[in-house]
């Protein structure tokens, strides 16, 4: 029996739905972001003063991405520095922020943004209604409490009582499909392809039954207040194409594009205007929905709807070759090309001045009478509506820009768009537009028209070298300005847009490759290994094809390296004598490009000190620093005019290489004084001025700085001086920058003594210090946060230890929005008798750590590390509840005899913190002893900036956007040290330590981009790229590409006619005008650039004409002229003719090899052969060339010169998809009859077993457990299965090898998985168990497992499981332990993930954990992960297979569940919470491929 995990290892990236809407602010609130603007788009007239005017509020943007929902905030910079994009309209850069991400347990099919309507003077907020298949709607509103997303209704149309919707259908084109009101007042669901969902918007006074008035502290969201259905055949509505609620109407208008008649192409000259538009008045309280008017005879071809804005009012439809307005009182109408003037040509219709196809376009509106329309081509049209009064005269279409291939486009504010592409990256961009010309000065131009290729840019923009972009940049396809043409009486409009952001997708994966990186360590071992390999992806479409270079764990580029054993710690230091900057901007410049003026390494007995300006040079004996003996910490104060560091017994204060000041630390009172030795310092934290110290008796002691005289004093906080708790861990936070943030958490103004003040330096300079507190863990587990120096509590939190979703402050606990703490103590969960659990309570802090990275809105993160190794990270917001304080301070006066008068005035009650979830990081255990510090923050290495982890597996936490991207960094085994190091040959560098002894100096690759799950570099092609397959021995991909070509019309026309044997073409006839994009194929030879840079295509091997490249693979075939192994490229390729020409195929084969000084790579070809059917793969079977052609397969032998066939077998696929060979033995996936399992022994192919349901299925892998082989197969419903067959034991008197593996099948397709029962194959080889009654005879392959990703997955590679701690232990080499493969899996929509196998106890264990996780955890948009993961059929007769696959996207949510709670769950299944975190952790451990 195989049992399985699958698991998402890279989330969806291609962005399916987007929109605009005020979700975590509302419309009349200032404290969101203001634009400077030039334009007031409504207005006629353009008043030069207009300049730089500061319009409203900008929305949120909401983007969906397969089953990820993101809500961005959009922040807008108008300073001077100017960044990416250039300076528009008075703003200089625009960033996206991430607010809140969800992985929902659905896919997202449609997405509506639920208004306000402006109601309350724009008080309150909107809503995002998200839709599922079959017919689930889910409202969201945001919740200020918990800084993120809750449901505030569901609505669901599926099960027993709503059969009737469907009408007898089981299976549908479309989900459902949602549309909302302009103002709110409704929302319209499109269900089943026949019912129309209503969901009436609630009133503005009225609330939900039990609404607490301080559920809405940070203003109230639009809700839906009910839903009825509307039967649209009862309207005589069929053939239902899109609808669309209209603009400036009392009542909601629904308009409804169907077709009454079917038609398709080969019936258009008999019956073409087949589409209607109806307008509905939906009355919501009457329930009634009268048609008001309609329109008909519409193009055939009318596919989408576009309401416009008010006061002109109406609609457009937007079809392939026309555009047609259509509104109660007026109509008119616009030819796109050619084509729209098919049939009846007595209506003429006016002509655009160029040819466009509008077939699968997007559009929004820019301003109330422009529309911006995206084209399948990426390219921009504007839309202008001409008009007068309400009567729409003419449409207007020009050419604007290029861009990127969308999926969709939102409008946000007026002065901002975003394009979501699922095939490219999206793009942020704004736009201004002006009147007359151009608006912008002389000389502006050429600096817009160069949006990406300034130098000093930030490095992270430039590394997003996505040719999306590059298109927008380079003004070579389209000008700079779309200009709109109107009529005489109606001034020019000018449009000029800026790139502002950008969002990384690496989807469609149509292919990958497992290759080596370009800087691989040849000698690495174990888990090192890894990081030698990267997966080359197939990505994009059209011009945003690229490949996609993904790596899971970083590999810095070195400089150089030293052997360095024994040591403790490194850090680095910067000295200037004289710091005179005039102002704060260059002071900042300046301090970002200084360089470390010391290097200081602490070795076992004695500390080195090295001078870092030029090149590292030894100046130990030369310097006053404390040398004797170990190092702690080594940092700046007083501005970096002095160095402290500090070691066991004291600290020295050093101006460069001289002491001024040295202290010595002795015992805090008397009783610890007692002893003879004095206490020792375990961990220090410094935060400019001051140094706090935690000493071995668990005493706290706080170094204060004098910056006058820049001396340190030493004090101890009275508070801990009288305290008994012992301190576990601490740290010091510096709130720094001119306006501190935790400041706007406090409710009264700032009274800290001296705090906030400037500090005069000694050098007459003021330095703006912010704010410094004390944050600290007691052994108990409460976490408190004292300011510092007066050391008063401003906040608290019991139990941090218990990694609680949220932490409140104790003062005010606000149990009504569902964040009250856990009022049991962790002691009463465990039960009698209970050891392990006992152990599992005593978990202490080891290490804390508080930091806030630069940026004016960035807010702070918590991080503590457990003794377990769980990393509890927090991400801190402001919180102003209405009522806490009036309410709070007399219940808790009460509880507590300390009068809270004086230390309630300056809590900062309205900070909180959520908790952020750690992906992929897998725990280590902490050794006992003295812990070394672990957590190093940076603030710059390479443009990024977060945190490094060093210890047994070293991680990187960066911050982008306000959101964590954690990379580990496996290259070097565990590291001991870290530090940052900027100098003259290290830009902007690292210095680490690895266990190993050997110290390096690195630079972070700077061409890849980090903001992403995974590190990924994208190569642009400018085509499409559909299959890559990498030559080892030469370091090559070898790619197909496909890029389209205009040829006329009549070339193509002819060259059709020539083929139809018979059906010769008068060529008088051919007197199409315009051109046809031909796809045209090649094989690019690309390598891998040495520095980083693009790649370099080496050699191209052009397809013919009509041809299409359907496979490409490196063979390894046997001469059987001089019994040598040749490897060479393998192309299949089939001729697309049309449909009267039989189909063929060529098999060619192609040698490649470099000249002596490799300056060149030469491919030749040494074999070619048609033969019938296209070749749609190939694979090397035992030296031997397998070849699926058409509906056969065949086996070939290579002579040096030529194939021939040695075997076939005729099984009936129609177009195999993929094939798979382990020893002797073949998986074949076809389009759309399954699998089938084949064997090759000598002299013929046999066929074992095959599915024989119908599957359309799109990948096919083995998975091998040990002596066990499944089979896997994905298919288009997006599921996956596993399948036990047979366990094949070796016959050991006729089969000498021992470590012939048993074998056993699993299958596994998006949603299922099938076994083969093996036939009669070969007895003197195997043993198999007795035969299944339902497999026939072993002809039939049974589903063992099944499973829904949620994603179409279309490729599968396998890979080795790595081994993890407890398997290096105890496994013996050879043992099935070791003989496990995993295969990782790329989907369509950007996503990686693999399936891995599990022994039976560890299945069954996570299996009971699964089940209590569906009801123990809140499930976003309350969506059911068990109804998620089930195999979907879409109407196909299926039987249910059994339910081995765990879902580790639910396990993970274990980790964030309280300690508390995990107890309670690993008792209920009757487990440790040990056990199951281990089994979690091997998991992790096991699949950190790449």
């Amino acid at each position: 029996m195989s049992f399985a995990a699958c698991k998402t290892m890279h989330c969806p990236t291609g962005i399916e739905n987007c929109a605009a809407g005020f979700i975590t602010h509302s419309a009349a609130d200032n404290t969101t972001p203001q634009i400077l603007h030039t334009a007031d788009v409504d207005s006629s007239d353009w008043p030069a003063a207009a300049n730089n005017k500061p319009i409203g509020p900008i929305p949120n943007l909401v983007v969906s991405a397969g089953n990820v929902l993101e809500v961005y905030l959009i922040r807008v910079n108008s300073s001077k520095e100017v960044k990416r994009g250039g300076l528009m309209a008075g703003v200089s850069s625009a960033s996206l922020e991430l607010v809140c991400h969800y992985r929902l347990h659905g896919n997202i099919y449609s997405m509506g943004v639920l208004t306000a309507g402006g109601v309350d003077g724009g008080k309150r907020r909107d809503s995002i209604i998200l839709t599922f298949e079959d017919a689930k709607m889910s409202v969201l509103e945001f919740d200020d409490a918990t800084h993120g997303l809750r449901t505030s209704s569901m609505h669901c149309f599926e099960g027993p009582d709503w059969f009737h919707l469907k009408r007898g259908r089981e299976s549908f084109d479309k989900g459902p499909i949602i549309k909302v009101d302009a103002q709110g007042r409704c929302a319209g669901v499109f269900a089943f392809e026949q019912q129309m969902i209503i969901l009436k918007a609630a009133e503005v006074n009225s609330s939900l039954v039990g609404e607490d008035s301080a559920f809405n502290a940070g203003g109230a969201s639009a809700r839906i207040e009910s839903s009825y259905i509307i039967t649209l055949r009862d309207l005589d509505v069929r053939h239902v194409k899109d609808f669309i609620f209209l603009h400036g109407y009392i009542e909601p208008v629904m308009v409804i594009l169907h077709e009454r008649e079917l038609t398709w192409a080969g019936r258009v000259s008999w019956k073409h205007n087949t589409c209607t538009v109806s307008a509905f008045s939906i009355s919501t309280t009457l329930k009634q929905h009268p048609l008001i008017w309609s329109a008909v005879n519409l193009p055939h071809e009318a596919y989408k709807l576009l309401a416009v804005p008010s006061p002109i009012g109406g609609v457009l439809v937007i079809g392939a070759n026309t555009i047609h307005y259509q509104s109660q009182s007026s109509s008119c109408s616009l030819a796109l090309n050619n084509f729209a003037f098919f049939g009846d040509s007595s209506q003429e219709m006016p002509r655009s001045s160029f040819n466009v196809e509008l077939d699968a376009a997007n559009a929004t509106w820019l301003t109330s009478d422009v529309a911006m329309l995206s084209t399948k081509t990426g390219e921009l049209l504007l839309l202008t509506i001409i008009y007068d009064g309400r009567i729409v005269q003419k449409l207007d279409l020009s050419k604007s820009r290029a861009s990127v291939l969308t999926s969709g486009i939102t409008t946000i504010g007026d002065s901002l768009f975003f394009l979501g592409s699922r095939l490219g990256d999206s793009l942020l961009v704004q736009f201004t537009c002006g009147l007359g010309g151009s608006n912008l000065p002389p000389g502006m131009q050429e600096e817009v028209g160069d949006i990406e290729s300034d130098a000093p840019s930030a490095k992270r923009l430039r590394m997003s070298s996505s040719d999306a972009l590059q298109d927008m940049i380079n003004g070579e396809e389209l000008s700079l300005y779309g200009t709109a043409p109107n009529n005489a009486q109606s001034a020019q409009k000018t449009f000029s847009f800026a790139v502002r952001d950008s969002l990384i997708n690496v989807g469609p994966l149509k292919d990958f490759s497992y290759g080596m990186r370009i800087n691989a360590d040849l000698n690495a071992t174990g888990i090192a290994k890894q990081s030698n390999y990267e997966l080359v992806c197939c990505s994009g479409h059209g011009k945003n094809g690229s490949l996609s270079v993904l790596q899971q764990s970083i590999r810095p580029e070195m400089i150089t390296q030293e052997a360095l054993p024994g040591c403790k710690g490194i850090w680095t230091v910067y000295h200037k004598n004289t710091r005179t900057h005039l102002n704060e901007s260059s002071r900042v410049a300046d301090e970002e490009d200084e360089y470390h003026a010391y290097l200081i390494i602490s070795l076992e007995t004695r500390t080195m000190v090295l001078q870092t300006a030029n090149n590292l040079e030894e100046v130990t004996e030369n310097v006053d620093y404390y040398v004797q003996g170990t190092t702690l910490a080594a940092g700046n104060l007083f501005g970096r005019r002095r160095v402290i560091q500090v070691f066991a017994h004291g600290a020295r204060i050093l101006d460069g290489a001289f002491m001024t000041q040295e202290l010595s630390f002795k015992a805090s009172n008397v009783e610890s004084g007692s002893s003879s030795d004095s206490p020792i310092v375990t961990s220090v934290s410094i935060a400019d001025p001051y140094v706090l110290l935690r000493m071995t008796n668990g005493s706290l002691q706080l170094l204060v700085g004098d910056p006058s005289s820049c001396s340190l004093s030493i004090t101890v906080p009275s508070i801990f001086e009288s305290s008994q708790k012992s301190i576990s861990a601490c740290t010091l936070y510096h709130d720094k920058g001119p306006e501190p943030w935790l400041r706007k958490t406090s409710t009264d103004a700032w009274l800290s003594s001296g705090m906030g003040e400037a500090i005069d330096g000694a050098d007459g300079v003021t330095h703006d210090q912010g704010d410094v507190y004390c944050v600290v863990c007691y052994e108990n587990g409460t976490l408190e946060i004292f300011d510092v120096p007066n050391f008063s509590c401003v906040f608290s939190v019991d139990k941090f230890i218990s990694g609680r979703t949220y932490l409140v402050d104790t003062f005010i606990q606000d149990s009504v929005n569902g964040l009250d703490a856990h009022s049991k103590n962790s002691e009463d969960v465990v039960g009698p008798g209970q050891k392990e659990n006992r152990k599992d309570v005593k978990i202490n802090v080891v290490e804390l750590m508080m930091h806030r990275w630069i940026g004016k809105h960035s807010r702070p993160f918590l991080f503590g590390i457990l003794a377990d190794g769980t990393i509890l990270s927090y991400h801190a917001y402001v919180f102003e509840g209405s009522e806490n304080s009036s309410k709070v301070e007399g219940s808790v006066s009460s509880q507590n005899s300390v009068s809270l008068s004086n230390t309630n005035a300056s809590r900062l009650r309205n900070l909180r913190f959520f908790r952020v979830p750690v992906d992929n990081y897998a725990r280590e255990e902490m050794p006992s002893g003295t812990p070394l510090q672990r957590m190093n923050v940076y603030k710059n290495i390479g443009g990024s900036q977060g945190i490094f982890l060093t210890g047994s597996r070293p991680s990187w936490f960066m911050v982008f956007r306000e959101r964590l991207r954690i990379h580990p960094q496996l290259c070097d085994g565990p590291i001991v040290a870290f530090t940052v190091l900027h100098n003259v040959n290290c830009n902007h560098g690292l210095i680490y330590v690895t266990a190993q002894g050997t110290l390096k100096i690195c630079q972070l690759p700077s061409f890849l981009s980090y903001d992403n799950y995974w590190p990924v570099q994208k190569i642009p092609l400018k085509g499409t790229p559909h299959q890559v397959t990498y030559f080892a021995e030469k370091n090559f991909y070898s790619v197909i590409v496909s890029v389209p070509v205009l040829k006329p019309l009549n070339q193509v026309l002819s060259t059709i006619a020539d083929q139809e044997v018979g059906h010769q073409f008068d060529p008088e006839n051919l007197n199409y005008e315009g051109n046809y994009p031909i796809e045209e194929f090649e094989v690019r030879i690309v390598e891998p650039e040495k520095s980083g840079g693009p790649w370099q295509t080496r050699a191209s091997i052009p397809i013919q004409s009509s041809e299409n490249a359907l496979t490409v693979r490196m063979v390894t075939l046997l001469n059987t002229t001089t019994r040598e192994n040749e490897t060479l490229l393998a192309v299949g390729t089939a001729y697309v003719q049309g449909e009267d020409v039989a189909a063929r195929g060529r098999v060619l084969l192609f040698s490649i090899d470099r000249t002596a000084d490799n300056s060149r790579t030469l491919v030749s070809e040494v074999y070619s052969k048609e033969l019938k059917g296209a070749i749609s793969a190939l694979a090397s079977l035992q030296g031997h060339l397998l070849i699926a052609s058409g509906p056969k397969i065949i086996l070939h032998k290579w002579t040096g010169s030529e194939l021939n066939g040695v075997a076939f077998c005729d099984v009936p696929p129609l177009h195999v998809v993929s094939l798979n060979i382990v020893k002797n033995f073949i998986l074949l996936g076809d389009i759309h009859n399954s699998i089938y399992f084949i064997s090759w022994k000598e002299p013929q192919l046999n066929l074992l077993a095959k599915d024989f349901g119908l599957l359309d299925c799109l990948a096919t892998e083995f998975l091998i457990d040990g002596s066990t082989l499944s089979l896997l197969v994905s298919d288009d419903q997006k599921n996956v299965q596993s399948v036990d067959t047979i366990t094949w034991q070796p016959n050991i008197e006729t089969h000498n090898n021992m470590d012939e593996p048993s074998f056993g099948t699993m299958i596994s397709n998006e949603s299922w998985e099938l076994t083969p029962r093996l036939q009669e194959l070969a007895h003197e080889i195997f043993y198999y168990a007795p035969k299944m009654s339902e497999s026939w005879k072993g002809q039939k392959l049974m589903s063992r497992a099944e499973f829904h990703v949620g994603s179409r997955i279309t490729k599968f590679l396998r890979l080795q499981l790595l081994p993890t701690i407890s398997e290096r232990t105890s496994t013996t080499p050879g043992s099935d332990k070791t003989n496990r493969f995993a295969s990782v899996f790329g989907t369509l929509d950007g996503s990686l993930g693999c399936i891995a196998p599990l022994d039976e106890l560890t299945f069954r264990r996570l299996q009971s954990l699964q089940k209590k996780l569906v009801s123990a955890v809140t499930h976003v948009a309350g969506l059911n992960p068990r109804s998620f993961r089930q195999f979907r059929s879409n109407g196909k007769a299926h039987r249910p297979g059994p339910d081995n696959i765990v879902d580790c996207e639910l396990l993970s949510h274990y980790d964030m569940l309280p300690l508390e709670e995990q107890l309670e769950i690993a008792q209920q299944i009757g487990t440790t919470r040990t056990q199951i975190m281990s089994n979690l952790n091997d998991m992790i451990l096991g699949t950190s491929f790449l």
